[in-house]
């Protein structure tokens, strides 16, 4: 009985020294990660309290006075309104084709890696390349895919021109340079499923629609949740080829939160109202962080 207890202490103790070595050697990177993200934050609560902008010399404090002016801007909301609707279209289109395009290179016998290496090619573009990528060739006077619409669909107008066309283009646009990582991240989740299961629906005679809704689908959730996530926190800031084409128009189409938070900071110079609107994106963007990974915990779907 005694030589059990010592080595089940002795087991204890090793576990022990394993999670504080464990601790001990995450606690550097925590820290660097506490003092590149903490006090960019504590900095922009500190100059939300202020009317602070380049044209003033010695910045005054006005307390809750930004907040209030952001809170009850219009334009604010308005740039929110777009936003959501631009990121649920975007996201949308984004995961159905990300998945399907992941569904079909995985059922290929062969060449799986050199298709998903050839598909990922548009991730490595810069959204600012991407943008004038976008403008060019979708330009109404010498564009391919302008001539592609005229000449197929009847469209010769400026796509850009008008608020519809230009949401649909910067969507597009979006759809085309990041698509490919829901389909890496979907493929990565696929490829780790347990395929026992999925020989045993086969000889249970189970059809491929079945298997996608009972099996592949339910193994597949947490990925393509991690997927999701990470779509949604960065179209949330969809500013590069908004910028490059549009720069919020026409008649404000594509003005969205991160856009507005740009022209705020940077051409009206009124740096306390920019960070108020950037702490506000953080805790959009934390938030939704926060759900999905309840719903990751929850093995959703």
């Amino acid at each position: 009985m005694n030589k059990a207890r010592e080595l089940r202490a002795h087991r204890r103790g090793i576990l022990h020294d394993e999670k504080l070595t464990e601790r001990l050697m995450i606690t550097p990177a925590i820290i660097a990660l506490a003092v590149i993200s903490i006090f960019p934050l504590l900095y922009m609560l500190y100059i939300s309290m202020f009317d602070y902008s380049m044209s003033v010399n010695n910045p005054t404090f006005v307390g809750f006075q930004n907040w209030a002016r952001v809170l009850k801007s219009k334009t604010f909301w308005a740039c929110w309104k777009r936003t959501g609707y631009i990121a649920g279209i975007g996201i949308s289109v984004q995961m159905v084709l990300g998945i399907a395009v992941a569904l079909l290179i995985y059922r290929l016998p062969k060449g799986q890696n050199v298709i998903l290496t050839l598909f990922m090619l548009p991730v490595f573009v810069a959204p600012i390349v991407a943008g004038l990528l976008g403008r060019f060739l979708l330009n109404s006077t010498y564009g391919f895919y302008s001539w592609i619409l005229s000449t197929f669909f009847g469209y010769s107008e400026e796509l850009f021109a008008n608020p519809t066309g230009a949401v649909i283009g910067i969507v597009a646009i979006d759809v085309w340079e990041w698509t490919p990582l829901v389909t890496m991240i979907v493929l990565a989740g696929l490829q780790s499923m347990d395929l026992e299961v999925l020989e045993a629906a086969s000889i249970d005679g189970a059809s491929y629609l079945a298997k996608l809704r009972y099996v592949i689908f339910p193994l597949a959730s947490r990925t393509i949740l991690v997927a999701l996530l990470i779509r949604s926190m960065d179209i949330l800031r969809y500013v590069d080829t908004i910028t490059i084409i549009t720069e919020g128009g026409p008649a404000d189409a594509t003005r969205t939160s991160g856009y507005y938070l740009m022209q705020t900071a940077f051409r009206f110079q009124n740096f306390g109202q920019a960070a108020v609107m950037g702490i506000i994106m953080i805790a959009v963007i934390s938030v939704l962080g926060k759900l999905f990974i309840r719903l990751m915990g929850r093995g959703v779907m």
